[in-house]
């Protein structure tokens, strides 16, 4: 073949390496005749080299392809999936570049395409991109109310080119304030009993018989300890304002002693849950299972086999956690939407926790 599709030199080299590993001493290979090992040693490398994401393997193979060496005269941006983003979402970028003949290839990952993310450098504002592409806005709605994320891609190799993409704000999602109490941790399991030892040998001589000895009872196994307590939920308090406009959002602000979340909810199509349920307790650890016997000698006769040691209790399952109370105080203006908040405070029992309390008074903007 042509030297331009000849593989790294390197690769020969490792392919060659591989050949002479999968030799014997005697100097035949172990795979078959030397061809056949060669091309089955190749195959080993060629897995490997895709399972591991070897990257000169996948360019040499057509799989990925290095921009540095790919005429192109257009690039773009757009974000996969749905349009948009949440607070506190993912999504995953896409670049296609078009070549001079019409050609579109497009990013590794989400765009399933053979275009290395380290051939491209994407910037933002806003929201937070890594080096594959992957995009991560702030849960805390302040961070960007007000300022859609703005993505700029650059290639360093065609520096005349570039892509910018402004993301949408969404809130017409089902967001959620999990202020539960944590589950109480498991108890340890019992450790096991120790198995008997088995009794001597005797004789089986017709002329000179002796007994086998006894086999010596295993030992009980000990119990399981007790699951840990369910952690109570703390009182939680739930305000909400609305952001008026001819598409209103809900301002919520959901707080314990220790921690504030806030979000905006488009009450078309958004919800939020809020929850202070009670930890469940601890699963209680396994009992230890009991030793068993050990067996009789042979013997004329022959000895008795030891008892089985008695397996441990398992333990106890934790007690669980008590809910916590929810208060809301809510603005007139957004008794229409509260429909949109779902509250869930049951015992970590799953029995049911106090009902939530709602005020309705005067809310100002809540940022």
């Amino acid at each position: 073949m042509e030297q331009k599709d000849r593989p790294p030199s390197f690769f020969g080299e490792i392919t060659l390496s591989a050949e002479v590993a999968m030799r014997t001493s005697t100097g035949s290979c172990l795979l078959g005749s030397p061809r056949t090992c060669a091309l089955r040693c190749l195959g080993m490398l060629l897995y490997l080299g895709l399972s591991l994401g070897c990257t000169p393997i996948q360019v040499w193979m057509g799989l990925r392809v290095r921009l540095d060496k790919t005429p192109i005269t257009a690039v773009n941006a757009s974000l996969s999936g749905a349009p948009g983003m949440a607070p506190g979402e993912k999504a995953s970028l896409v670049v296609s570049v078009t070549q001079p003949d019409g050609t579109v290839l497009r990013s590794e990952g989400a765009g399933q395409g053979k275009i290395l993310w380290e051939d491209l450098r994407a910037a933002s504002t806003v929201a937070t991109v890594n080096a594959k592409g992957i995009l991560s806005l702030p849960s805390d709605p302040r961070l960007s109310d007000g300022r859609a994320p703005h993505i700029s891609i650059t290639i360093p190799s065609h520096p005349d080119l570039h892509a910018e993409l402004d993301i949408p704000l969404r809130y017409d999602r089902a967001f959620a304030a999990d202020f539960s109490g944590r589950e109480g941790s498991s108890g340890m399991d019992g450790s096991s009993g120790m198995d008997g030892s088995s009794g001597s040998s005797g004789s089986m001589d017709p002329d000179n018989p002796s007994p086998g000895g006894n086999g010596s009872d295993g030992s009980s196994g000990s119990d399981g300890w007790n699951g840990g307590a369910g952690e109570d939920a703390l009182p939680v308090h739930v305000q909400v304002s609305v952001r008026p406009g001819p598409h209103p959002l809900l301002q919520v602000s959901v707080s314990s002693v220790d921690r504030i979340d806030r979000f905006l909810v488009d009450p078309r199509g958004g919800s939020l849950a809020i929850r202070a349920e009670g930890g469940a307790g601890g699963p209680g650890g396994r009992g230890g299972r009991g030793g068993r016997g050990g067996s009789g000698g042979s013997g004329s006769p022959s000895g008795s086999s030891g008892s089985d040691g008695m397996s441990g209790h398992d333990g106890w399952d934790g007690p669980a956690g008590k809910a916590g109370s929810i208060t809301v105080t809510y603005d007139p203006q957004a008794k229409p939407y509260l429909s949109a908040l779902t509250f869930f405070n049951r015992d970590g029992s799953r029995g049911s926790g106090p009902l939530p309390t709602f005020n309705e008074e005067p809310v100002p903007p809540l940022w």
